[in-house]
């Protein structure tokens, strides 16, 4: 938004007029079909929800490596004692088994010798490719003593230095648990015992113990390594379900299940798609990441300078939106179109040349609305130093206590996080199938979206703006964001 909190204190009245009359979501409610939403929520009930209602809610704890690799043995000595295994070999069951200890009980006690063989542990025939007293290691060729030779639980037996060099080539890779015996279309997996007893030095035996623990970890559904960079807390959750984590040592935020930035309400799979499709994309998109529009009224060059959508034109003060470029004075009851794409209803019986355009139209559409709230987080950040120093000042100047003005650090903090939340939303409308579920969320994501830029604005002029209004303000927009993601997270199963 053009201008800073500095300035809009010598525009006290001017900037209060325009703030007073901005549009709020319900000014939206006569244009929106309500047969497919029958908002119970509209009450917008300001009481802080509980954890259990909190749609975000997730129970996990950190632990350091010494923890995580305790918990792992107790499960891997667990089922030994149970099948009567070695912890070799419990260990590569779990591992080909997601960790699934009933289940992998249940088989291996029906039929341990299929189970085995249907876990590439053991082969159904028992190869013995030895002939003679000196037999020929059908690798390297060359003649050795029977005790130079090594056998796996397929039965294929070769030298111990061509071994060695196999499990060498493989741990370089990175493969550790999952190395196979190196006879043609042999798929029986090696264990961790034998593949300690050929290595021959100690720092590659160190490295594989390493790699292997981490096979360990990143197998288990319910264990997941801090993405942060060289942080080493993992993080253990009850269920594998793809809600937010913050490691409290590097304060990386993720999503538990994939690994990758929180990405609610759009799901793991959905969200590497548009990744990808954006990384592909990217210099398709190029032209719309420009961080300049004209004035629709006097078209003088605007620069976006704070994450609020509601611009001010500084020449002929004509206020619109920076997405669309309307009347801001209409906004409220169109912002629902502004939000939605609209589709062409007769496009599959165009063209391809056709088809294609309107599906990049349709991606541009998404893309501006993704990217725009992207940058708007960024430019926020600066509102954010700037709030923070102003109180600071404030503290020094003996207006007030640093707690007294604790409430606009919170404002610009849930800003944040509703903008995030709305930006995400776009992934996940742009895959949606057409259909009422589809036009229950478009309208949602609408009034997320109103709310978040009255907000916006309000933190943006936080200094001027009463606090009981910027606090109300506050409540709606955190309603609106939990509302949309209980309904479509709780769709997700997740």
């Amino acid at each position: 938004m053009s201008g800073d909190i500095n300035r809009q204190l010598s525009h006290m009245s001017e900037a209060s007029s325009i703030g007073s009359d901005g549009n709020s979501s319900e000014d939206m409610d006569e244009d929106i079909d309500h047969s497919y939403y029958d908002d119970t929520s509209d009450d917008l009930g300001l009481d802080c929800p509980s954890k259990t209602d909190d749609p975000e809610y997730f129970e996990y704890e950190p632990l350091q490596l010494i923890d995580a690799e305790r918990m792992l043995n107790e499960e891997i000595e667990a089922l030994c004692t149970r099948l009567e295994v070695n912890p070799s070999m419990a260990k590569m069951l779990l591992l080909r088994h997601n960790w699934s200890k009933e289940e992998i009980i249940d088989n291996y006690q029906r039929n341990p010798t299929e189970y085995l063989i249907e876990s590439h542990l053991a082969s159904r025939r028992k190869h013995d490719n030895l002939i003679g007293q000196r037999p020929m290691c059908s690798v390297c060729c060359i003649e050795y003593p029977r005790d130079r030779f090594f056998r796996v639980a397929c039965g294929h037996s070769f030298c111990r230095d061509c071994w060695d060099m196999h499990f060498q080539i493989q741990i370089q890779d990175g493969i550790t648990t999952g190395i196979e015996c190196m006879a043609k279309e042999c798929l029986v997996l090696v264990t961790e015992d034998f593949v300690c007893e050929i290595l021959t030095q100690p720092k590659l035996r160190d490295k594989y113990s390493k790699f292997s623990f981490n096979d360990l970890i990143k197998s288990h559904p319910n264990l997941r390594f801090c993405p942060g960079i060289d942080c080493s807390v993992i993080i253990k959750a009850k269920e594998p379900k793809a809600k937010k984590v913050e490691c409290q040592s590097c304060k990386a935020a993720f999503c538990f299940k994939c690994g990758i930035a929180y990405h609610a309400p759009t799901e793991c799979d959905v969200i590497k798609r548009w990744l990808t499709k954006c990384e592909d994309d990217s210099e398709t998109a190029n032209y719309i990441s420009a961080h300049t529009k004209d004035c629709p009224k006097c078209h003088v060059c605007i620069e976006k300078n704070g994450g609020c959508n509601h611009m001010q034109c500084p020449e002929c003060k004509h206020d619109f939106c920076w997405m669309c470029l309307g009347d801001w004075k209409t906004h409220g009851s169109e912002y629902y179109e502004c939000s939605r794409y609209k589709e062409n209803p007769n496009i599959a019986n165009e063209s391809v040349h056709v088809q294609a355009r309107e599906a990049l139209k349709k991606y541009l559409f998404y893309y501006e609305r993704w990217e725009n709230h992207a940058k708007s987080l960024q430019l926020e950040e600066t509102t954010t130093a700037k709030i923070t120093a102003r109180t600071h000042e404030k503290v020094m100047n003996n207006q007030g206590t640093w707690i007294d003005w604790q409430y606009l650090l919170r404002a610009a903090g849930l800003l944040k996080k509703c903008r995030y939340t709305l930006q995400y939303t776009y992934p996940y409308a742009y895959y949606m199938e057409k259909g009422p579920r589809k036009i229950l969320f478009e309208y949602q994501q609408a009034q997320l979206e109103a709310e978040v830029e009255n907000l916006s604005w309000k933190v943006e002029r936080a200094e001027i703006t009463d606090r009981g209004v910027l606090e109300n303000q506050m409540d709606v927009a955190e309603k609106r964001r939990q509302t949309l993601l209980k309904e479509f997270l709780d769709v997700q199963g997740v």
